[in-house]
């Protein structure tokens, strides 16, 4: 039994196709499948049941993935120790932010870094927090930025501040004229939304009740239809062009790409709709050090800070 195996067998767990799981593992398909059914035999039984058109793992295979899952990320922790003695701010860290936070955070942040550690680069993924989370407990990633709420075994998670929703609009739009925004006026509009698996949609539905009354990508029975888009970005495009209005973060609701009046935003009445911004890490990582110099930097970045003991989950 081999790290390299456990790592085959993890990958095909997820991906559930033995193509796409020798492609993140970085070798062919028929390296992968023979590494899988040595783990196989070696064990004496059946990870994985394979079909023609699905791979998927059995009772037990689900066992030993579990616990493969979490040697994987004791070996990633022992190569952290191993370098403990070392810098800590001196190696590059490794962050994971959602979509909705990323684009916007990391343009500030990295300046921020670049003051307190300039030896200490960052390797940046965006992605769903689902994957994420997963990359996380993998030990892909090193620290995560999130929208609460968030859980899981054994990572810690920190909140950061509270970033509240605006209302983006053309410049043209009647609401222009108001200083603020009820969020029960939104059902009356065409909303232009994130698709599904994107949180920070679920969160404006949650935040934003008359909203849920209206179906996705259907027409409602007020004649107005809710359309959705893959990037907060795009949906900046669609507004400016006159498609509708959209709910955004604070920190995305920048308008300076375009020229003055096309577009304008609009607070929420108070007490506006908002979101947690945390910051979460694995409790075995050792380089807390960077942890706290990257919520540090994070904190320097954001508006609205706000205090709280970080929460092992």
């Amino acid at each position: 039994m081999t790290l390299t195996e456990l790592r085959y067998i993890v990958a095909l767990a997820q991906e559930r196709h033995f193509g796409k799981a020798a492609e993140r593992c970085f070798v062919s398909q028929p390296t992968l499948s023979v590494g899988v059914k040595k783990l196989e035999d070696e064990l004496g039984i059946a990870i994985f049941e394979r079909s023609k058109t699905a791979v998927r793992v059995t009772p037990l295979g689900e066992k030993v993935i579990e616990q493969a899952q979490k040697v994987l990320e004791e070996t990633s922790a022992i190569k952290e120790i191993a370098s403990m003695g070392k810098d800590q701010l001196s190696s590059p860290l490794r962050v994971g932010a959602i979509y909705t936070i990323g684009p916007y955070l990391f343009p500030h942040l990295i300046p921020q870094l670049t003051k307190t550690a300039p030896t200490m680069p960052l390797y940046i993924e965006e992605n769903f927090t689902a994957v994420l989370r997963q990359k996380l407990r993998m030990g892909e990633l090193d620290a995560i930025i999130i929208a609460l709420p968030f859980t899981e075994p054994d990572v810690v998670t920190k909140p950061l501040y509270d970033e509240p929703f605006t209302v983006l609009m053309p410049g043209s739009h009647s609401w222009a004229k108001q200083k603020t925004i009820d969020p029960l006026s939104l059902q009356a509009e065409d909303v232009l939304m994130l698709g599904e698996g994107h949180c920070f949609r679920d969160q404006v539905l949650a935040a934003c009740p008359a909203l849920t009354n209206k179906k996705d990508n259907t027409q409602g029975n007020n004649g107005n239809m809710d359309i959705e888009a893959s990037s907060l970005e795009t949906i900046r495009h669609m507004v400016a062009s006159g498609m509708g209005i959209t709910v955004l973060p604070m920190s995305a609701a920048d308008d300076r790409h375009y020229a003055e009046g096309l577009l304008t935003t609009r607070p929420f009445k108070s007490p506006a709709p908002a979101r947690t911004v945390a910051l979460a890490w694995r409790a075995s990582f050792p380089r807390t050090k960077a942890i706290d110099v990257l919520e540090q930097a994070i904190r320097l970045c954001s508006t609205q800070p706000i205090k709280g003991k970080p929460v092992k989950r």
